[in-house]
Order: structure tokens, then sequence, then C-alpha cells
């Protein structure tokens, strides 16, 4: 794809770009106390602002929900704090005095972060301080359906990073954003690094810029019951992580997969957990306000509650219902159930075997979601083992909540709100963003090996001269007067044969 200016950006615009770029190179003159103060300050504010932003969220979006969402507001602000606060990240961060390498941090420059719909508050909280924890400066081109609440959350902290110290302007923003501005921008001279969470054709804009980019892929999590599993914590974990803030993270489970032998008691249970299983009828009706055209995902569905989408279709569910679920064997664009749906729906597969679910969860992967995450409820670690070897993601989230298990809520994972996809998923990371990937490192190395060069075929003259390691260089130079039968000069050629040595050696 190739990206043409528009010159959309108008003079205020491309005046906020300059000023964070101005902002950065002051910026990056700080200590690492004078960061992590800062960092520190912003996100302490931001997170007294949780609630107060989730309401915000909503009420622009109609995504979501306001508890979760603040829950998200809270892992972005003060849990993703915790984890970067201790790393170095400015100047000299290691030595090895064995190898004799010492590393230095040096920052990007401007970071250019663009914000999603579904989850706008807490992805800018997120990216606004891995930027400033690595002396970057950051524009945010927010989602033009949320850039109330997403401005909302960048004020909030950029008056807080002023406050504890930091350069005015090193926090920017378009308040007027068009894909044609944040296409402008992924190519403009002061911008050195893209952090794209969003589409599928926005994640390859970035990739198509020119400059280097983080971006991540959709997620179509496939989750497995194991015969051996807990049934009942399964039922309990897929039901909640599935409703959790209407199903707006991509990490969150899309169909479930599960082994013929336990079906009947993981279905008793999941409808248990306010789980409502769709008759034939109604789960065309439900199949075509997913997809009403053919492997396009309809809008109006994502982050509605499983009631207001039954709504929609006029099919009627019991009303403390949250998530809706239908039985589906075809996988591909023309079942809508099998793609990803960002909202409270589930699409339910039988798997005879192991095999079987493996061939059918990567068969979920393969049309949506490769690279991203895959979910295992079972107690056999080699059925673990076996499924993850098999499946073409970057994280397997076992016997937890996918949807935030995969961004480190319930896991050992870095906490994140940006989940690469590796190679699988055409993402130059499969890791968990965070600091790390938001600095550069040059390395210092000094000389601890001894390395013999070898002579080259034109100089065998000159190594057969050099390697008489007996005779002093004297003796050698007189040898020779002596066998010609010319007059010469000693004390001259001498001094020519050491200059010639010397240099060569230099």
């Amino acid at each position: 794809m190739i990206l043409l200016s528009t010159n959309e950006l108008t003079s205020a615009e491309e005046l906020i770009i300059s000023n964070a770029s101005n902002a950065q190179k002051a910026y990056q003159e700080f200590s690492q106390e004078q960061v992590d103060h800062i960092v520190k300050i912003v996100a302490e504010k931001v997170q007294k602002h949780s609630l107060e932003l989730a309401k915000m969220a909503v009420a622009e979006t109609g995504m979501g929900v306001v508890e979760h969402k603040e829950m998200k507001n809270n892992i972005a602000s003060l849990e993703i704090y915790k984890s970067i606060k201790d790393e170095k990240t400015v100047g000299i961060i290691r030595e090895d005095f064995r190898s004799k390498i010492v590393e230095m941090a040096y920052p990007f420059g401007l970071v250019l972060a663009i914000t999603p719909v579904t989850n706008p508050t807490s992805t800018a909280i997120f990216k606004t301080l891995i930027s400033l924890k690595t002396q970057n400066a950051v524009i945010f081109s927010p989602h033009p359906h949320a850039v109330k609440s997403t401005i909302a959350a960048l004020k909030i902290c950029h008056d807080a990073a002023v406050e504890a110290g930091a350069p005015e302007g090193l926090i920017g923003w378009i308040s007027e954003p068009t894909m044609g501005k944040t296409r402008e921008l992924m190519r403009h001279k002061k911008v050195n690094l893209i952090l794209a969470t969003g589409g599928s054709g926005l994640v390859k804009a970035a990739y198509s810029s020119g400059k280097p980019a983080y971006g991540v892929g959709p997620g179509n999590v496939p989750v497995y019951i194991d015969k051996n599993a807990n049934v009942i914590q399964a039922a309990k974990f897929i039901a909640e992580s599935k409703a959790f803030d209407n199903s707006t993270l991509c990490s969150t489970e899309q169909a479930i997969v599960v082994h013929a032998s336990v079906k009947r008691i993981f279905m008793n249970e999941l409808q248990k957990h306010s789980v409502y299983v769709l008759n034939d009828f109604e789960k065309q009706k439900v199949a075509r306000i997913i997809s009403p055209e053919i492997g396009k995902l309809n809008a109006e569905i994502v982050g509605k509650s499983a009631l207001a989408i039954a709504a929609m279709v006029g099919i009627h569910v019991p009303k403390e219902t949250r998530v809706l679920v239908a039985e589906e064997s075809g996988i591909g664009k023309k079942f809508p159930f099998s793609v990803e749906k960002l909202s409270p729906i589930l699409g339910l597969y039988t798997a005879k075997d192991e095999d079987d679910g493996i061939e059918i969860c990567s068969g979920l992967l393969d049309i949506g979601g490769r690279g991203h995450t895959f979910a295992i409820h079972a107690n056999d670690n080699r059925v673990v083992k076996k499924f993850a070897k098999q499946m073409p993601v970057s994280r397997v989230i076992v016997n937890t909540y996918s949807s935030i298990g995969a961004p480190g809520g319930s896991t050992g994972l870095t906490p994140s709100l940006t989940l690469g996809c590796g190679s699988y998923g055409g993402n130059i990371t499969g890791d968990n963003i965070t600091a790390k990937h938001l600095i550069n490192i040059k390395r210092i190395a000094t000389g601890i090996k001894e390395v013999k060069i070898p002579f080259s075929k034109s100089d065998h003259h000159l190594e057969e001269f050099t390697s008489n390691r007996s005779e002093p260089l004297e003796s050698i130079v007189n040898k020779v007067i002596q066998d010609s039968k010319a007059s010469v000069d000693s004390e001259l050629v001498l001094k020519l044969v050491k200059n010639v040595i010397q240099n060569y050696s230099n």
C-alpha cells in the first residue's frame, strides 16, 4: 500500500507535533530519577479518575461496561506503573564486566499512538506511561468515535506530567482525527515510531508507512475444554471472561471447542452463569446481525450487551443473560459464529478427541487471529503442551480468563494493552508490548579476545620478513646489504624498513 500525503494536517496540528518533538529533545536530558518521578505522578493522578473516564468512554462509544472499563483504567495506570517502575530506561542500563559490554538506552523520539474505540481511555493511559518511561514524546490519533474520552484521559496525563516537571507539550493529540490525518501522521518526518492498535487495515497502513511500527493483529481466540478439565471452573471462567466489558478485548474467547465426553456436563454448568443457548431459528437471526455482509463484522453489535443484541433481532432471552452461544460446525467467513465478534456471542464446537480439537482450533485461528491467543482448560500438562505446540499463537492461556489473562491480569505475563502477534500474525514481535520495546540500545564493546589477522598472499614477502623472530631487525638488514653488491646506506634502509612495518601494523 502506497500512502500518499493528503496535506490534511492543519497548521495548529503541525505546531502540536513540532512542540512535542522539541519537548522530547529537552526530556531526553532528564535523569532516570526525574523520569521515574514523572511517571509515578502521572500514574497516580490518572488512576484517581478511573471511574470518571470509564463513564465517559461508555457514554461516548456506547460500548462496554462502566465497572469493567474502570478496572481496565486501573490496570493501565497503577498496574502498568508497578510493572515498569524499576526498569532502567535512561543512560547506562546494563554493564557486563566479564564481557566488557556496556549498554546504553536512547529513545526513539516522537511516538505516534493510535487508540481504538473499544478501549479508548485505558489504551491512552497505557501508551502514555510507557512513552514517558522511555523519554519519548507521544502524539495521539484517537478513534473518531472516542475523541472526547480519549482526550480527557490525555489532558489529565499531560497536566500531571507538567506538574511533575516534564516539558510542556510532551504529550499531544489530534482533536479532530480522520483516517487521512492518521495516515499522514504515520509518514510525518518528525514521527519516529508508531504504536498502532486498531483494525487490520490500520495496522497494515502502519507497517507500510516506512517507519518502525508495533501493530497488533485481530484476535479470534478459541478455547478448548479437555476431557480432564475442571469443567465447573472452566464454565465459570469462560462465561465471566466473555461477558467482561461486553467482549471488547481482542484476547477474549470467541469460540468454545469442547471434548465430546464432557460436553453435556459443561453445557449444564455454562448455563448456570447466565449463558443463553440459541436454538436454530434464533441462531440464524443472530448470525445475520453479526455479519450482514459475508466477511464483514457489523459495528453496531461491538461492545453491546447480550440483552441489547437479542433485542436488535427480536428474540426473547432471560433478563439476566450475559452471553449468547450457538452450536456451530462450519468454519469460515460464511459462518458468522466462527469469526471474531467483539461482543458477548460465542460459537460452540464439539471435538470427538484431542486431534479433532486441534484441527478445529487451528481452523478458527486461520480465518482470523493467527499469532494472537489460544486458551485451554486442562489438568493434563501433556495435553496443554500438545495443543500449545500446534497452535499458531504467541500466548497460550491455561485455566483462567483469556480476556484478562493474556494482557497479564490473571497470569504472570507482562501487563500490557497492546499484544503482539509475532510472525504468525505478521508482527515484528509476539511480546506483550511494554516500555522495553520503546527504547533503542547502543553497546560499548571493549576488546577481550586475541585475534591474529593473517597476511594476504600479496604480503607473503613481508610475512616471511617479519616472521623471523630469532634475529634482530638490524642483523637481517645488514645481512641483506652484505649479500648485495650495490653500495647501500644501511642506516637509511633500516629506517625505511621500520617505517614500512610500523605503517603496516597501524
